[in-house]
């Protein structure tokens, strides 16, 4: 006999199982079409909020830029030349003008620079010319005359362009001869007796002339003008009137030019070294014709000497022109006196 007890039991608890079953799907597709509708919902509301998402990002970045914009009115914007065969615009050109002005201006301003050392050292070329000049200048071919400059507008010397020039025109073997001549000029007038006579006070009188030569030349146109920035030379003033070069021949012993200015000045260095020199030949003189008043009267003979020479070296280009028809002056006079000749006849036509 079946157990209907049982089988009550097995039925309820299978009844309670598919009752529990049909819940438990009942649950999953409620939870499945939520899922679905809410699925749907969010790509509904992706699509419905692109378009306003764009523009707004659109007027954002817009809204950016204009800011970044503003802050920045005049910030610089790269350029980039790309070298092309092809002929540039004339416009690119005329914008692009400004950059080789400014390489110019560099250009020229680096060029500066080394202008100046080689205008210096032209400057002392210019001099070094015209020393050679002076080098080969000479009376009748034969009596140096180095220290005479025919160019009114001569370049100033360097020291060491003074003392060459001064030592130059000492070692002159012309120089050696007019000691031996003074010498013996001497000897005949019977003067300077404590040296001697014959060939021993011959010699000792020749080398105290030749001594007191080199010692004016290098002190007084080599030491002193380079100490004193004055300019040793004789500037030959070439044309005017007679009385007016020879006033101004006989005072370039007193007066000379400074190597700055140009203007001229007291002429220290010649007078003092005439003084100088003069001082110093009491070391090899006899004791009777040394002494203070020896050494003054000494440096202003050779004061006046120097002043005949002056004269002479102005009027000597005239007269070489006159008698051996050469011209030292290589054509300066004959400019100077066509300048003197239309000054003259401007002022005749202004009156």
């Amino acid at each position: 006999m079946r157990d209907t007890t049982s089988s009550t039991g097995i039925k309820k608890s299978a009844d309670q199982t598919a009752l529990k079953m049909g819940r438990d799907c009942t649950f999953e597709e409620w939870v499945r079409s939520g899922i679905s509708s809410t699925s749907a919902l969010f790509f509904v509301s992706i699509a419905l909020l692109g378009p306003p998402l764009q523009l707004l990002s659109q007027e954002s970045g817009s809204s950016r830029r204009s800011i970044a914009a503003a802050e920045l009115p005049e910030a610089p914007q790269p350029q980039f030349v790309v070298a092309t065969n092809a002929p540039s615009d004339p416009q690119d050109q005329s914008t692009q003008q400004p950059a080789p002005s400014t390489n110019a201006q560099d250009s020229s301003s680096s060029q500066s620079v080394p202008q100046q050392p080689d205008a210096k050292k032209s400057k002392y070329e210019k001099a070094e010319e015209q020393i050679k000049e002076q080098e080969k200048q000479r009376v009748a071919g034969v009596v140096p005359a180095f220290n005479v400059t025919y160019h009114s507008d001569a370049v100033s010397m360097t020291s060491g362009q003074k003392m060459r020039l001064a030592f130059r025109s000492s070692i002159d073997p012309v120089t050696f001869i007019g000691g031996l001549m003074g010498a013996g000029f001497k000897e005949l007038k019977d003067e300077d007796t404590g040296f001697g006579w014959g060939p021993e006070g011959f010699g000792k009188r020749a080398g105290a002339a030749y001594l007191d030569a080199f010692d004016g030349t290098m002190i007084g146109n080599g030491i002193l003008p380079s100490i004193l920035h004055q300019d040793p030379r004789f500037f030959r003033m070439g044309h005017g009137s007679i009385k007016r070069r020879l006033l101004y021949s006989a005072a370039t012993s007193f007066i000379c030019k400074h190597d700055n200015t140009g203007k001229w000045e007291p002429n220290y260095s010649n007078v003092a070294g005439n003084i100088v020199s003069g001082a110093i030949s009491n070391l090899y003189y006899p004791s009777s014709n040394s002494g203070i008043g020896q050494t003054f009267g000494n440096g202003m003979l050779v004061t006046a000497e120097g002043t005949i020479a002056a004269v002479f070296d102005e009027f000597w280009p005239d007269l070489s022109r006159r008698f051996l028809h050469r011209d030292p002056s290589h054509g300066i006079d004959a400019q100077l006196r066509a300048q003197d000749e239309a000054a003259k006849q401007a002022k005749q036509n202004q009156k």
